[in-house]
């Protein structure tokens, strides 16, 4: 190929990257239920000009992060958004709210956040399918917590979620990342600690009702309970997707996750609609 031609090719090609990129905004939205403004990502595909409403996929972050971890290290996911035409939002949920409304600490209700004040803002402000079908949620390690542990109490909302390394049982780690100032001393309060744990809200579940996926690596300190959580969804006969793979607590392990959920999630989308 000649150079002109080839240099004229390449110009063209970043041209066309640059026309079908992603748009990424950072937004200021309001909970009415903490008295505070929250930011979030919210990423759009190329194609939202066209003012097709399109899927959410709320994805959380874990403990000590915020709302900008995800697309800081795994930027791919603003190529995800245009593969699947759908929109992708992070929130915020604080150092270690782990998205539970908590009965001791009174001024962290992000289980509410997420699901009432965030999803009705980003509907009413972006061109979304507003219908649980058209929603999905995940996060990793406190997210992956939060985002079953907020689909499962709210199917009304979500039709599908998911969890990256998540940490599905509480109780065995009574000692970490503050859990107790959320839920109180262990000994004193075991009743809490097994209520918002993901692995005792099984109960709340009916088969084919909630798309379910999560992956944990098996060198993963969640690894045990990933496993647990998934031989009593079998035990109890809820479908789901498990995977165990290779992989431990790190951004690389989560950087595969995502994109194997987005495409599961995917595939539920375009069933629906």
């Amino acid at each position: 190929m000649p150079k002109r031609i080839l240099n004229l090719f390449i110009v063209f090609f970043l041209l066309n990257l640059t026309l079908q990129a992603a748009e990424v905004d950072t937004v200021t939205t309001y909970s009415n239920s903490m008295k505070k403004e929250i930011k979030a990502v919210v990423i759009k595909p190329d194609s939202y000009q066209n003012h097709k409403k399109l899927p959410v996929v709320y994805l959380l972050h874990g403990y000590s992060g915020n709302y900008s971890d995800w697309i800081k290290k795994v930027p791919e996911i603003k190529h995800y958004v245009d593969r699947y035409q759908l929109i992708i939002v992070c929130p915020d949920g604080n150092f270690n709210s782990w998205y539970l409304d908590s009965e001791i600490k009174k001024n962290s209700t992000y289980e509410t956040y997420i699901a009432k004040e965030l999803v009705s803002f980003i509907d009413k402000n972006y061109n979304t399918i507003a219908h649980r079908n058209g929603r999905a949620i995940t996060g990793l390690s406190m997210g992956g917590h939060g985002a079953l542990y907020v689909a499962f109490k709210n199917q009304d909302v979500f039709a599908n979620a998911g969890s990256m390394s998540g940490g599905l049982d509480l109780r065995p780690f009574k000692d970490n990342w503050e859990l107790d100032e959320l839920l109180g001393n262990y000994e004193n309060n075991p009743e809490r600690w097994e209520e918002n744990s993901v692995i005792m809200l099984t109960p709340l579940l009916k088969p084919n009702h909630l798309n379910i996926v999560f992956e944990c690596g098996v060198d993963d300190f969640f690894y045990g309970v990933n496993v647990e959580f998934h031989e009593k969804l079998l035990e109890e006969k809820i479908p789901h997707r498990f995977v165990s793979s290779p992989g431990s607590h790190t951004w690389e392990f989560w950087a595969n996750s995502i994109s194997y959920q987005l495409q599961f999630f995917n595939k539920y989308f375009q069933q629906t609609h």
